[in-house]
C-alpha cells in the first residue's frame, strides 16, 4: 500500500552539516518540485544558515541550496498555482518571493520581497486566481473529459481591471495581524496590514482558505484546546492606488475532546490547524496533542434553522417567507487517541466529496484524494479518509520497508526497534495523492508510494483504469505527472498508451488540437519505463520535434493578397497535399501558389539545421524501412502513423520552393550520384508509403517493390544516424523494483546493471561519440565546452546560450526558453570542460594519435577540431607563463 521508493541523505562534512530546522517546514509543487528547509551550522564560529532546498523528484540528487537570508527560521513555504515561484517566511516578519534565475529548476533567485518587522509568520498563501477543476470519480467511465473534470465557478481573489487576477500573497502574523501584498503590473509590489479583530491577541496557529465568491477565511487558534478556533472573512481591494483590507468576524467552534470530561485536560495544546482544501471554507481539521498522544477533529460548517420563539410558532406565516438561519459549526467525526502526531499532509487532488462520488470511489476502490495523512512521533504514517477520519492505512516507518492495511496487525502490537526512532517531522502529498514526501528528524528525504487502492485487490484492468484517469486529469491540468508513473509496471506500458489514444481520439477535435502534444509526451513518459516500448519513446520525441518545426515553417508562409482568406496558406498546403497523391514533387509543386511561400533569404539560410533535421529524418525512415521485422526499432510507429507522413510530405514540398529561391537552405545529401535528384527520390519514396497508411483505421502494410528500392537507398545515399535522444539519467527508470535507493544530496546516482534487460540500440552511446543540442539540431563537440542545460522529463539537450544571431532562429529558441518539446522544466547541466588540472593525465590527439605533454602538471585535451599539432600547442599556450614542450610518443 505505502513503500518507499528513494531515501536522500546529506552527506556528513567535518566543519558544516545540515540539521532540520525547528519548525520544518516542506512544500511540493503541480511541477513535482519539492522545497524543504534545513539549518546549515558552522562548527568553528557557531554561525547558522537557515537554507531553503529545492529539488526535481526525477533528479532528487541535484539539489539547489539557497541561503535564504532569513534572520530568524523559515516557518511557511509556499508554492504559487503554476508551481514556478515560492514563498518563504521566517520567525522574524520577512518573507521572500523566489522565482526561477533563467528558467532553470536549480538556480533560484529572489527579487521581491515584504516585511512586518519583528512579527513572526505563521500562516502564509497566495491569492487564488479563480481557476478551480472537480474531478468527478462517478464519471470515470465518461468518454468525454469535459464530464470528468469539470471548471468550477470561483472568483479570484482580487481582479484587474478586464477580470484578469491580481497577483500577490496573504500572510498572518502571531500578533493577529493580517498582511496582503498586492504585484502591480508595473513590477511594483502594493502592501497593507490590517488586525483580525479590534482586540488583537496572541495567535499560535492559523490557516487560510478561499470562498467562491472571491472572500478569504482566516483560522486562528491561540494554542489551548480550552480556547476557541476563530474564523474571520477577509476582504482585499484596490482603492485609488492603495490596498484596503476588511475583516469580519465569523461563527467560533470549540473543540469536543474539551467538553469531553474524560479528556478535557489530557490534550492540552491545538498543535494542527488545518482547511481540508484551499478552496473549500467550510471544512478544517483539528489536532490536540500532550507529551503521550494527540487526537485529531473534522468539523464542518452547515447551515441551520433559527429556533423560534413559542410566541411567534402560532403566528400564520407570511406567503414567500422564509425560515431565518444561521451558521453553525458542526463535528463531523473524531478519532480514539493516537499516538502523538509530528506532522500532517491533505490531499491536493480536487476529488468531488458528493454522496455519489464517494460511494463510487468506495466501489471502484479509488482512493486518491479521500484520504490525509498522519504522521507519529513512532515513525508510522496513517492515511485517514478525509471525512469520516476511519484509518484506510498504516505505513510502519522506511526502517521496517512495510505497510499493511488496516486490521492486518494493530499498530500497538508491534514491537518497535530500540533506540532514537527516525519520525517524519514535514509530509506532502504529490498533486495526485499518489506520493508523499517527508523529511524525517535527521534531514532525509523520503518518497513513498501511495497505492490508489489504498492496498486493496485490484484485477488490472481496474488499476489501468485509475491511473488513466489520473494521467488524463495531468493533460487537462498542464500538471506534472510523474507521480503517476511510480505506479506503472512494465507489463502495464502498452496497454496504457493504447487506452490514452483512445480516450483522446473519443476527444472534439479542439480538445485535440488543445492536448495534441501533451498527449505525445505522457506516451514518451510511459514508453521509457519499459525496454520493449523504448524505440516507440524515440519517436514520440521526433514527433514532438517534427510538430514544432512544422508550426514554425508554416508560420513563415504568407498570404499573397491583403485581404484575410479563409484558409492560411498552411491550411491550403495540408489540403492539397492531402488531395493529390502524385509522387512526383514537381507536379504537386504545380497546384500551390507559389507567391505565398516567397520569403527574404536570411531566415531560410538561418533556419537550414532544422530543414536539414527533417531531410535527415525522411532519409532515415525511408532507409530504415526494411529492417523493421520483428524488433522494433526507432521510426517503427511513423511507418502506420499517416497524419505525420504527410506532415512529412508538406515540409517537403515547401523546402523545395524555398530550395528555387534559396539554394543553400536545402538539406545536404551525400549522393553516389552527381546527377541523382535525392529531394525528388525521397518524396516518391515517401509518398508511396503514406499512400499505404493514410487511411489509419484500415492501413496496409508496403509493397515489395517499395521497400526493395528502399534497400537501394543505402548504395544511393548516405544515411545519417540519427541521435534520438540522450541516455535520461533521471530516476523514475530505477524505481520499479520493491527496494528502496539510498541516495546522497550532490552525487548523482547510477547502478550499472540494474536494468538486467539490454539496452535498445538508439540508447547506447560510446565515449567519443558527439554530443547534440536536440532543440538546435546542432552538434556540439564530443566534450562541449558551453553550458548547457536539460529537460528534466525527457533528457532533451540544448546550449544554455544561444550561439543564433538571426531573428528566425532566435524566435525559435524563445519559445522552449521556459519549458522543453515535452512541456518539461529545465535543469542546468555541468559542461564537460575540455580543459583541467589534475595531477597527471595524458591526453592524445584523436586525429593523428599524438600525445602533448605540458610542463607543471597542466594537461589538456585536443579533438578532431585542431587541424595540426603545432596548431594545438600554439592555442593551448596562449595565457600561460611557460613555453609548452612536447614530444611525439
Amino acid at each position: 500500500m505505502m513503500e518507499v521508493a528513494y531515501v536522500c541523505e546529506w552527506e556528513k562534512r567535518p566543519k558544516s552539516n545540515h540539521y532540520p530546522s525547528i519548525p520544518l517546514v516542506c512544500a511540493w509543487s503541480c511541477r513535482n518540485l519539492v522545497a524543504f528547509t534545513t539549518d546549515l551550522k558552522n562548527e568553528e564560529d557557531e554561525k547558522v544558515s537557515h537554507m531553503v532546498h529545492i529539488i526535481d523528484t526525477e533528479h532528487p540528487w541535484d539539489v539547489y541550496s539557497i541561503n535564504s537570508g532569513h534572520g530568524e527560521v523559515i516557518s511557511c513555504l509556499e508554492w504559487d498555482q503554476s508551481g514556478s515561484r515560492l514563498l518563504s517566511a521566517d520567525g522574524d516578519g520577512q518573507i521572500k518571493c523566489w522565482a526561477m534565475a533563467d528558467h532553470l529548476v536549480n538556480s533560484w533567485e529572489s527579487s521581491l520581497g515584504s516585511a512586518e518587522d519583528g512579527d513572526p509568520i505563521i500562516a502564509l498563501s497566495w491569492l487564488h486566481n479563480g481557476v478551480k477543476l472537480a474531478l468527478h470519480v462517478e464519471m470515470s467511465g465518461s468518454t468525454n473529459f469535459g464530464e470528468k473534470f469539470s471548471r468550477v465557478k470561483f472568483s479570484p481573489s482580487l481582479t484587474l481591471f478586464g477580470g484578469k487576477p491580481m497577483e500577490g500573497w496573504l500572510a498572518v502574523t502571531v500578533s493577529g495581524l493580517v498582511t496582503v501584498s498586492l504585484l502591480k503590473p508595473n513590477g511594483q509590489l502594493l502592501t497593507a496590514s490590517e488586525s483580525l479583530c479590534r482586540l488583537r491577541g496572541r495567535v499560535a496557529l492559523a490557516d487560510i482558505a478561499f470562498t467562491g465568491g472571491g472572500n478569504i477565511v482566516v483560522a486562528a487558534t491561540d494554542g489551548s484546546s480550552s480556547s476557541p478556533v476563530q474564523f474571520y472573512k477577509v476582504c482585499v481591494s484596490v482603492v485609488n492606488e492603495k490596498c484596503r483590507i476588511d475583516t469580519e468576524l465569523l461563527p467560533s467552534l470549540f473543540m469536543r475532546c474539551t467538553t469531553d470530561p474524560v479528556r478535557r485536560d489530557k490534550y492540552p495544546a491545538v498543535t494542527h490547524l488545518k482547511f481540508l482544501t484551499r478552496e473549500n471554507s467550510e471544512q478544517v481539521l483539528l489536532c490536540a496533542s500532550s507529551q503521550m498522544g494527540s487526537i485529531v477533529e473534522c468539523w464542518s460548517l452547515r447551515k441551520e434553522g433559527l429556533p423560534v420563539n413559542n410566541i411567534f410558532q402560532h403566528r400564520s406565516p407570511v406567503v414567500g417567507e422564509k425560515q431565518p438561519t444561521i451558521l453553525k459549526w458542526r463535528i463531523l467525526s473524531a478519532t480514539n487517541d493516537l499516538d502523538r502526531v509530528s506532522a500532517v499532509a491533505l490531499p491536493k487532488l480536487p476529488i468531488s466529496i458528493s454522496n455519489t462520488d464517494l460511494k463510487v470511489a468506495s466501489d471502484t476502490k479509488f482512493c486518491p484524494g479521500l484520504g490525509l495523512a498522519l504522521a507519529f512521533h513512532d515513525g508510522s504514517i496513517q492515511i485517514l479518509h478525509r471525512l469520516s477520519l476511519h484509518t484506510m492505512g498504516v505505513f510502519y516507518g522506511s526502517s521496517s520497508g512495510s505497510s499493511q492495511r488496516p486490521g492486518d496487525e494493530p499498530a500497538i502490537k508491534r514491537q518497535r526497534p530500540g533506540g532514537p526512532t527516525v519520525h517524519f517531522k514535514a509530509l506532502q502529498f504529490s498533486w495526485t495523492s499518489l506520493a508523499l514526501a517527508g523529511v524525517d528528524n535527521h534531514g532525509k528525504l523520503h518518497m513513498i508510494r501511495v497505492s490508489p487502492s489504498m492496498g486493496q485487490m485490484l484485477d488490472m484492468n481496474t488499476l489501468l483504469r485509475h491511473l488513466l484517469f489520473l494521467l488524463e486529469y495531468c493533460m487537462v491540468t498542464g500538471y506534472d505527472w510523474w507521480d503517476v508513473l511510480l505506479h506503472v509496471q512494465p507489463g502495464m506500458v502498452h496497454n496504457l498508451v493504447e487506452k490514452l489514444h483512445e480516450e483522446y481520439m473519443r476527444q472534439n477535435q479542439a480538445l485535440q488540437q488543445v492536448l495534441s502534444t501533451r498527449i505525445v509526451a505522457v506516451k514518451a513518459s510511459l514508453c521509457k519505463l519499459s525496454s520493449a516500448t523504448a524505440a516507440r519513446a524515440c519517436d514520440f520525441h521526433a514527433k514532438l520535434l517534427l510538430i514544432a518545426i512544422s508550426s514554425t515553417l508554416k508560420s513563415l508562409l504568407r498570404p499573397h493578397v491583403l485581404n484575410t482568406p479563409d484558409k492560411s496558406p498552411g491550411d491550403r498546403l495540408a489540403e492539397i497535399c492531402s488531395k493529390n497523391t502524385d509522387t512526383d514533387i514537381d507536379k504537386v509543386m504545380i497546384n500551390l501558389k507559389t507567391e505565398e511561400f516567397v520569403l527574404d533569404g536570411p531566415p531560410l539560410q538561418s533556419l537550414q539545421q532544422l530543414i536539414q533535421w527533417v531531410g535527415d529524418f525522411v532519409l532515415y525512415l525511408m532507409a530504415n524501412l526494411p529492417n523493421q521485422g520483428s524488433v522494433v526499432r526507432p521510426g517503427f510507429g511513423f511507418l502506420r502513423d499517416g497524419w505525420s507522413l504527410g506532415m512529412l510530405r508538406e515540409m517537403m514540398v515547401m523546402i523545395r520552393i524555398w530550395g528555387l529561391l534559396k539554394p543553400g537552405c536545402l538539406p545536404i545529401y551525400t549522393a553516389t550520384s552527381d546527377n541523382q535528384d535525392s529531394m525528388s527520390l525521397l518524396f516518391r519514396l515517401l509518398t508511396k508509403l503514406w499512400l499505404c497508411s493514410r487511411d489509419e483505421g484500415h492501413p496496409q502494410e508496403p509493397d515489395e517493390p517499395l521497400i526493395d528500392e528502399c534497400c537501394l537507398l543505402p548504395s544511393q545515399l548516405l544515411v545519417p544516424s540519427m541521435d534520438w535522444l540522450p541516455v535520461n539519467d533521471g530516476i523514475i527508470c530505477k524505481l520499479q523494483g520493491k527496494h528502496p535507493l539510498r541516495l546522497q544530496f550532490g552525487k548523482p546516482y547510477s547502478l550499472p546493471g540494474l536494468n538486467s534487460t539490454p539496452q535498445v540500440e538508439v540508447f547506447s552511446r560510446s565515449p567519443g561519440v558527439q554530443r547534440m543540442d536536440h532543440l538546435r539540431c546542432l552538434y556540439m563537440g564530443v566534450c562541449p565546452t558551453e553550458d548547457s542545460k536539460a529537460c528534466t522529463r525527457c533528457g532533451c539537450v540544448t546550449m544554455l546560450r544561444s550561439p543564433n544571431k538571426t531573428n528566425a532562429m532566435k524566435q525559435w529558441e524563445q519559445r522552449w526558453i521556459k519549458n522543453c518539446l515535452c512541456g518539461g522544466l529545465w535543469r542546468r547541466i555541468p559542461s564537460t570542460l575540455s580543459i583541467r588540472t589534475p595531477r597527471k593525465v595524458v591526453v592524445t590527439l584523436d586525429m593523428t594519435g599524438q600525445s602533448v605533454k605540458i610542463r607543471r602538471d597542466i594537461y589538456f585535451i585536443i579533438h578532431k577540431n585542431t587541424a595540426r599539432m603545432s596548431d594545438c600547442v600554439r592555442v593551448l599556450s596562449k595565457g600561460l607563463s611557460f613555453a609548452p614542450t612536447y614530444s611525439t610518443n
